[in-house]
C-alpha cells in the first residue's frame, strides 16, 4: 500500500496547491484569494520559483494576519521546496512507479529546523482557520483551509518523514472537513479534490484489506473517486490545476495513456517554465508508446522521440541535472535502449551538486543498463565504482550480485 499513501503526498493540496489566473473568480468571494500578492505567489509557486513565492506569501500573511492563507501557502511552498530536492522526489517517483530502484529505507534525513519551520506554519494556519470557526461555524474558506492544513500535514508526514500511519489519519480528518465544506456549498468543487483521492484511493486497497476497511466503515470508489477529480479539473478553481497532476498518475495507473498524455499537454501548455510538469508529458508519452508497441510500433517509436526531444530541451535548462538524466535514463530503459539510458545515468551521477545517495543508484543504474545492453565490462566498472562508494539503498549488496552475475530484469 505504500505506493498509494505516496500519491498521497505529492497531491493532497500540497504541490501547486491553486490555479493561479486573475481572470478566474475563486468559488467564494474571499479578498484574499483575489488578492494580487496571492496570485503572484501562486503564479510563482506554480513555475517552482520558491524565493518569489516566498516573498508573496510573506506578504500576504502580513497584511491578512487574521486569515489562515499566508500561512497555509507559506507551509506548502516549505513542503514543495523540500520534496523537489532530487534525492526526495527520486525515490518517491520510484515508488509510485513500482520500481525497487531506491530500495531501502530513505537515504535523506530531514532537516529539524525544515520540520520545525513546517510545523509552526501549519500550526499557525489551523490556529487561524479555527479562529475564524468559532465566529461562524459555516464560514466555508476557514473549513476549507482547515481541511487543506490537514491534507499538507498528511502529505508531509507521508512523504519527508513515512509516516503512512500519521498521514491517514490526517488526511482522513481533512476529507471529513471538506464534506463539510460541500454540505454548505455544493458549488465549492474545489473540496472535492482531497474526497476524490481518498475514494479512489480506499477503492484502489487490496480485497483483504478492503474488508477491513469496510468493517471500519471506510469506503471507496476507484471510478467515483476518477470522475470526482475529472469534475475538479473542470469546475475547480483553486485546485483545477493539481487535479489534472493527479489524474496524470491515476490514467497511467489505469492505462489510460492517451488520457493522461491530454491533461499533462494541458498542464505544461499553462506552465511551461515548470520542469515537473515537462517530465510528467514525457513520462505519460513513454507508457503510452510502451502500451502501443506490440501494435504499432510506427506510432509507438513517434511517441518516444517526442517524449526524448522533452527530455533533450530538459537538459539544457536550470532543472536539476540528476533528475532529469535520471529519469530520461528510466524512460529510455523502458523503451528499450539500455546503452543510451547507460549515458544518462552517469550523467545525473556527474550531474553539479549531485547528491552521494543519488550519484550512488545512478552508477548503479548505469551498470544495470550496461548489462542489459550486452556491455559486461562497462558494467563491470561501475560495480566496482558503486563498491567503493558509501552505501545507499542496499547498493553495495546489489553490486555485489551484479559483479556475480549480469544483471536482468
Amino acid at each position: 500500500m505504500k505506493y498509494l499513501s505516496c500519491i498521497l503526498l505529492i497531491i493532497v493540496q500540497a504541490a501547486f496547491p491553486a490555479e493561479a489566473r486573475a481572470q478566474t473568480s475563486p468559488a467564494v468571494d474571499d479578498p484574499v484569494l483575489s488578492d494580487t500578492s496571492f496570485l503572484k505567489g501562486i503564479e510563482a509557486l506554480h513555475n517552482l520559483d520558491f524565493p518569489e513565492s516566498r516573498r508573496r506569501f510573506e506578504e500576504v500573511k502580513a497584511r491578512f494576519p487574521d486569515h489562515p492563507a499566508g500561512a497555509y501557502y507559506l507551509s506548502a511552498n516549505l513542503f514543495l521546496e523540500t520534496l523537489l530536492r532530487p534525492s526526495q522526489l527520486l525515490p518517491l517517483l520510484s515508488d509510485l512507479s513500482g520500481s525497487k530502484t531506491f530500495a531501502g529505507d530513505a537515504e535523506d534525513e530531514l532537516d529539524q529546523s525544515t520540520t520545525q519551520r513546517f510545523r509552526t506554519l501549519t500550526r499557525q494556519a489551523n490556529q487561524l482557520a479555527k479562529a475564524r470557526l468559532q465566529r461562524n461555524s459555516r464560514d466555508v474558506v476557514a473549513l476549507y483551509f482547515n481541511g487543506a492544513t490537514q491534507g499538507l500535514t498528511a502529505a508531509f508526514k507521508g512523504t519527508l518523514e513515512g509516516s503512512i500511519t500519521g498521514a491517514m489519519r490526517d488526511g482522513s480528518e481533512g476529507v471529513d472537513n471538506h464534506r463539510e465544506v460541500l454540505r454548505l456549498d455544493p458549488n465549492f468543487h474545489d473540496a472535492e479534490l482531497s474526497i476524490g483521492l481518498y475514494d479512489y484511493t480506499v477503492g484502489a486497497l487490496p480485497f483483504a484489506i478492503k474488508i477491513l476497511a469496510a468493517i471500519a466503515n471506510v469506503r471507496g470508489s476507484k471510478k467515483r473517486g476518477l470522475e470526482t477529480l475529472e469534475r475538479v479539473g473542470r469546475e475547480g478553481n483553486l485546485e483545477r490545476h493539481i487535479s489534472k497532476m493527479i489524474l496524470v498518475i491515476l490514467y497511467k495507473r489505469e492505462k489510460r495513456h492517451a488520457e493522461a498524455v491530454d491533461r499533462a499537454r494541458e498542464l505544461t501548455a499553462a506552465y511551461p517554465r515548470n520542469y515537473l510538469f515537462k517530465i510528467a508529458e514525457a513520462d505519460a508519452l513513454i507508457s503510452q508508446a510502451a502500451a502501443q508497441r506490440t501494435s504499432n510500433q510506427s506510432v509507438a517509436a513517434n511517441l518516444e522521440r517526442e517524449a526524448f526531444a522533452i527530455f533533450e530541451s530538459l537538459t539544457k535548462t536550470s532543472a536539476p541535472g540528476e533528475l532529469v538524466h535520471f529519469i530520461y535514463g528510466e524512460g529510455l530503459l523502458k523503451s528499450g535502449q539500455a546503452e543510451r539510458a547507460a549515458r544518462q545515468y552517469l550523467a545525473a551521477a556527474s550531474a553539479p551538486r549531485v547528491e552521494p545517495s543519488i550519484a550512488t543508484i545512478a552508477h548503479l543504474r548505469s551498470a544495470q543498463a550496461f548489462d542489459l545492453a550486452g556491455k559486461r565490462r562497462e558494467a563491470s566498472t561501475q560495480y566496482e565504482i558503486v563498491l567503493k562508494r558509501p552505501d545507499a539503498y542496499k547498493s553495495r549488496e546489489r553490486a555485489s550480485q551484479g559483479l556475480r552475475k549480469p544483471y536482468r530484469e
